[in-house]
C-alpha cells in the first residue's frame, strides 16, 4: 500500500513519514529501497517501538483480555497458544526498548508447580515468555542505538496461578472500590449534573485519570479515609475561598458591598472548577458508602479476609450463607472462590454440590471454582512465601493463604489483605526469591548461599536496604499509600502532583513484573507503595486490567471446548 502510494509520476503524497510501532523485516525495508523513485519522497522511516498501552505512570498492558483463555483453556489450539505469547513477547519487549532497559529475566519456573508429573503447555507459560522475550531483547543490543550492554533492571514473570484470591476479594481501597461497584466503562464515570434548563438531571462522562489531582491523592487510600479527606476538603475549601465566604454571609442576610460583589465574580472561575472536582468525588464515595451499607459488603469483607489469614474456615462460611440469602450470586461465588483457594478439600465428592445448593448457585456458577484448578498452583512444598495450593486433589494444605505481615498494623478496618506479588516483588529486593521457584535466563554471577538469589543483587538493590535500626516503612497500614499525602485546599494538593512526578533518576534499578492473565487494581496500588518504600520504581505490566466479574467470565470459559467470544463483552 506504501509503494503503490508513492511510487511512480504522481504520488498520492508528496513527502512520507513512516514510524512502526515495532520492528519490521529487514527484506521489507529493503523492497522499499530497492524502488529509486520512493527513496527521495521519504521524510522520515523509523522504527518508534511503542506496542504497549500505558494504564497510569507505573503500569502498562499488552491489550490482550484473551490471553488467560487462550494460553490456560483447554480447548489445545497450539497455534492460538502460540500466537498470544509472541505477540505478548513482542510488546512486553518494546517497553524495554523504548526506555532503554536491559532486564535480568526471571519468571516462576514450571519445576515448582509441581515435580511429581510432566508439566503442561499452561505451565510453561511464563517459561516460554520469558525465553521469547529475552530473545527479542538480547538482539536490542546490537540493532538499538545506545541500548545497554549489561542489565540495568529485573523483569519479572508471573502468571495468574500465583494468586487467585486478588481478583475476587473485596479490595476497599478507593480506586478498587470505584470500578468494583460502580458501574463504570474503563476509566470513564458518568456524572449526573444539574441541567442547564431546568429539567432533568444530565449525565456528563468524566475520567478518573492522573490528571485530577484530587483523584491522584485518594485513588489508593482506603475507603473510610477517602470519605473522611473529602469532607475535610470541602470544608477546608469553604472556609478559604473568598466566593464561597461571600456566598456563606449572603446566606446569612448580611448585605454585601460593590467591593464584595467584585471579588466574589473574580474568584468564581476557580472557585467552579474546585466545587466542581470536590463534588463529583463526594458524589461518587457517597454512592460506593450507600452500596456497601445496602448490601452489608462490611460482613462479608471481614469473612472474606479472616478467611484469606485462617481466621475463619467451614463454620462462618455455612453461617454466612445460610444467613446472608439477599447477598447477590457474584458475591456467593466470590465468597466461594476465596473458600475453595484455602480449604481445596472442601470441595472434593459431593461437598462442592452441597455448598452450591446452600448457595444457591447454578452449576454453571461452580464451574468457575472447578476451573480455578486449569490454572494450576503452588506445590504443597512452597511454604516459604506462603503461597497456597490450588491443586484440588493436592493432600490438606495449610489452612491459610496469607501470615500477617511484621510490623504493620490495620490503621483501617479491613485493610489487612496484600496481594502475593507485594510479597514477591520484596523478596526480588532483597535478593531471596528461591531458585528452585524463580528461574533467571541471563543468570547473573551465581549466589554463594545455596538457593537464593541473594548473591545476584543488583548494587542498587544492595542501596536500597535499610541503613538505620529495623522499622517497617508501613507500621501503619495506610502510612503510605493510605496518609501520605494532604492538601489543604479542596483543589488537592501540588504535593499529590509533585508526588506523581517522582525523580526517578535518584532511586535504584526498575523492578518491572508482568502477569499474565490479567492484574488487579490492588496489584497496581502495591506497586505505587513499594515504589515509595524500596526506592525503586516498580512498573506493573499485564494483559489486561480485570475487575472481578471478568475474571469470573474468563475462568468459566475455560473449560469449553472452542474459544469463541465475538460479540461477547468480558
Amino acid at each position: 500500500m506504501f509503494l503503490s502510494d508513492m511510487s511512480g509520476r504522481e504520488p498520492l503524497y508528496r513527502k512520507a513519514f513512516v514510524f512502526f510501532s515495532s520492528p519490521i523485516p529487514k527484506e521489507l525495508v529493503n523492497h522499499i529501497k530497492s524502488d529509486t523513485s520512493v527513496l527521495p519522497r521519504i521524510g522520515a522511516l523509523r522504527e518508534m517501538n511503542f506496542e504497549y498501552f500505558p494504564v497510569d505512570s507505573q503500569a502498562f498492558t499488552t491489550d490482550q483480555e484473551r490471553a488467560m483463555e487462550e494460553l490456560f483453556g483447554n480447548f489445545g489450539n497450539a497455534r492460538r497458544f502460540d500466537a498470544c505469547l509472541n505477540i505478548m513477547a513482542t510488546r512486553i519487549a518494546t517497553v524495554f526498548a523504548s526506555l532503554k532497559e536491559l532486564p535480568f529475566v526471571r519468571y516462576r519456573s514450571a519445576k515448582a508447580l509441581d515435580e511429581s508429573t510432566e508439566p503442561t503447555p499452561s505451565d510453561l507459560v511464563a517459561t516460554k515468555l520469558a525465553a521469547t522475550v529475552w530473545d527479542i531483547i538480547s538482539k536490542y543490543k546490537s540493532s538499538i542505538p545506545n541500548f545497554p550492554q549489561k542489565e540495568t533492571c529485573d523483569l519479572l514473570i508471573l502468571d495468574r496461578s500465583v494468586d487467585q484470591i486478588a481478583p475476587v476479594i473485596h479490595e476497599w481501597t478507593y480506586d478498587a472500590m470505584c470500578h468494583d461497584l460502580l458501574d463504570m466503562d474503563g476509566n470513564k464515570y458518568k456524572q449526573e449534573v444539574p441541567s442547564k434548563t431546568g429539567g432533568d438531571p444530565e449525565k456528563k462522562e468524566v475520567l478518573l485519570e492522573d490528571n485530577d489531582p484530587v483523584w491522584l491523592e485518594l485513588r489508593h487510600t482506603h475507603i473510610a479515609d477517602a470519605s473522611e479527606r473529602l469532607h475535610d476538603k470541602f470544608t477546608n475549601f469553604a472556609s478559604k475561598n473568598k466566593a464561597a465566604q461571600l456566598q456563606q454571609s449572603a446566606r446569612e442576610g448580611n448585605e454585601l458591598s460593590t467591593r464584595d460583589l467584585q471579588k466574589m465574580v473574580q474568584a468564581l472561575p476557580q472557585y467552579t472548577e474546585q466545587v466542581e472536582k470536590i463534588s463529583l468525588h463526594v458524589e461518587i464515595a457517597g454512592k460506593i458508602n450507600k452500596i456497601i451499607k445496602e448490601t452489608g459488603l462490611r460482613g462479608l469483607g471481614q469473612l472474606e479476609q479472616d478467611l484469606v489469614f485462617g481466621d475463619a474456615g467451614a463454620k462462618e462460611v455455612i453461617n454466612y450463607l445460610r444467613t446472608n440469602q439477599d447477598t447477590t450470586p457474584e458475591n456467593k461465588l466470590r465468597l466461594l472462590m476465596i473458600y475453595a483457594s484455602v480449604y481445596p478439600e472442601k470441595f472434593e465428592g459431593d461437598k462442592a454440590t452441597k455448598l452450591m445448593q446452600l448457595a444457591k448457585l447454578s452449576s454453571e456458577d461452580m464451574k468457575v471454582v472447578n476451573n480455578m484448578r486449569l490454572l494450576g498452583g503452588s506445590s504443597e512444598s512452597k511454604k516459604t512465601s506462603s503461597s497456597f495450593s490450588l491443586k484440588f486433589n493436592a493432600a490438606k494444605t495449610k489452612q491459610a493463604a496469607r501470615k500477617d505481615r511484621v510490623g504493620e498494623e490495620e490503621t483501617w478496618q479491613l485493610s489487612r489483605f496484600y496481594p502475593m506479588i507485594e510479597e514477591l516483588i520484596e523478596n526480588l529486593n532483597k535478593g531471596e526469591l528461591l531458585k528452585n521457584e524463580y528461574s533467571c535466563i541471563n543468570e547473573p554471577i551465581p549466589a554463594p548461599q545455596g538457593g537464593s538469589l541473594r548473591g545476584s543483587r543488583s548494587s542498587s538493590a544492595q542501596m536500597s536496604q535499610p541503613t538505620t535500626a529495623p522499622h517497617s516503612m508501613r507500621s501503619r497500614r495506610t502510612a503510605n499509600w493510605g496518609r501520605a499525602r494532604h492538601s489543604d485546599d479542596g483543589y488537592s494538593s501540588d504535593s499529590a502532583l509533585r508526588g506523581a512526578c517522582t525523580d526517578f533518576k535518584k532511586m535504584g534499578q526498575r523492578i518491572f513484573v508482568f502477569m499474565i492473565g490479567g492484574a488487579t487494581r490492588s496489584e497496581l496500588r502495591v506497586c505505587h507503595k513499594l515504589t515509595t518504600k524500596l526506592r525503586r520504581e516498580v512498573i506493573l505490566g499485564t494483559t489486561s486490567i480485570i475487575e472481578s466479574p471478568q475474571y469470573i467470565t474468563k475462568l468459566k470459559l475455560l473449560s469449553e471446548k472452542e474459544l469463541a467470544l465475538d460479540g461477547l463483552k468480558i
